[in-house]
């Protein structure tokens, strides 16, 4: 990995940048699946949607769980992925492979659930679309990341 001008390489600076993701990804989608369980009014900026519209429409359930419940499952294997690739080499090895597994789902189903939000619902939900953005973030950090280990990983045959 290169260093920047600020001396931090830009391995670790997308890693904090998927952290950082992450975490946000992570409290946004708990804070809707807690809304959608205790059935509390949700709370919308004015003039930036209409997010009880979406939460409450057919397509914020699947098999009766929140969808954000599975957002926030995919951030929490974010967060344990970045715990993990310390201790275990397994998964220090295949991170980036993971990381870019979750995120890439991720970023298909955001974009499938945006495209419902757009012309199907009618209805814009702020918190949706901080959880699309954080899983896109998470995506683009982690292709940076597979990008300058290519070469490593055909050295080593994909070991």
């Amino acid at each position: 990995m290169t260093k920047s001008k600020s001396g931090i390489d830009n391995g670790n600076r997308s890693l904090i940048v998927i952290w950082l993701a992450g975490i946000v990804g992570f409290i946004d989608a708990s804070y809707l699946t807690l809304i959608k369980f205790t059935k509390t009014p949700l709370y919308c900026t004015p003039g930036l949607g209409d997010c009880h519209t979406v939460n409450s429409s057919k397509w914020s359930e699947l098999w009766g769980i929140p969808i954000a419940a599975f957002g926030a499952a995919a951030y929490a294997m974010v967060i344990l992925v970045l715990l993990l690739g310390k201790r275990s080499e397994w998964v220090s090895r295949y991170q980036n492979l993971i990381l870019f597994g979750v995120s890439f789902t991720g970023f298909l189903y955001s974009m499938y659930l945006t495209f419902l939000e757009i012309f199907v619902i009618r209805a814009i939900c702020q918190w949706c679309m901080l959880s699309a953005l954080t899983v896109t973030v998470i995506m683009i950090a982690t292709i940076t990341r597979l990008k300058s280990q290519t070469p490593i990983l055909l050295k080593q045959g994909g070991k």
